[in-house]
């Protein structure tokens, strides 16, 4: 791949609401573990780490205006299938996360009252768990479903599509278990980060344990928004 190319999709990636918030996701949490690394040694270093980390905490919390009506026209239009119950209950739960999350940030601007920073941050994380945890049982169940069938073609054409047609619904097979493997990585981690929030322990509020999963997931989310 040429540097232009690389170039041309990176201005299409960074076009995105989604790639600019994986980007600054990314700053996020490289600065929380360089604050965390040089708390001790360089605390001037750690002030400005710190500084960048709340800054860009805050962006992403403004790149999410209004996006909590995604989930809602999502519920909208659940499917009344097998997923339409998982479908509503992940997708409330995020309109639950970003609609409570605009208080937090106005709070946290200085618009709203400070207090109300760290009640409307609890309700927005306990939906957004409540969301990635059916997010990743919708995503397991497809992964699942995937293999099978991939085994259904492979046994039907003798351990490889016979055809084109068979090559063509592999490959689709499995592009789509790598995108959903990469969904659940970066759900799982965001999990993380919400239990951190709701039910706070040692191990969820590590500096190390939060900046390795907000960088997993942030990189997650940069393979799948990445132009192909």
């Amino acid at each position: 791949m040429s540097a232009g190319d690389t170039l041309d999709k990176l201005v299409v990636f960074l076009a995105k609401r989604d790639g600019i918030d994986k980007l600054v996701k990314t700053f996020q949490y490289v600065s929380k573990l360089a604050h965390w690394g040089t708390e001790s040694s360089r605390p001037e270093l750690a002030r400005r780490a710190k500084s960048w980390e709340t800054a860009s905490g805050l962006s992403r919390k403004a790149f999410r205006s209004g996006r909590f009506l995604t989930g809602f026209n999502n519920l909208r239009r659940a499917p009344p299938g097998e997923f339409g119950a998982l479908a509503v209950l992940a997708n409330a739960g995020e309109m639950v996360y970003i609609f409570f999350d605009h208080f937090t940030w106005l709070s946290r601007a200085g618009v709203l009252e400070p207090w109300l920073a760290r009640r409307s941050s609890f309700i927005s994380a306990f939906g957004e768990s409540v969301g990635y945890v059916f997010f990743i049982a919708i995503d397991l169940v497809m992964i699942r479903r995937g293999l099978r069938q991939e085994r259904r073609l492979l046994r039907a054409g003798g351990g490889a599509g016979k055809d084109a047609g068979g090559e063509e619904e592999l490959r689709r097979i499995r592009t789509d278990r790598v995108m959903r493997l990469m969904a659940t990585a970066a759900n799982a981690a965001d999990l993380v980060i919400c239990i951190a929030e709701v039910e706070p322990n040692p191990f969820c509020n590590h500096a190390v344990t939060l900046g390795i999963s907000g960088l997993v997931s942030a990189w997650a989310g940069w393979y799948r928004n990445w132009p192909s």
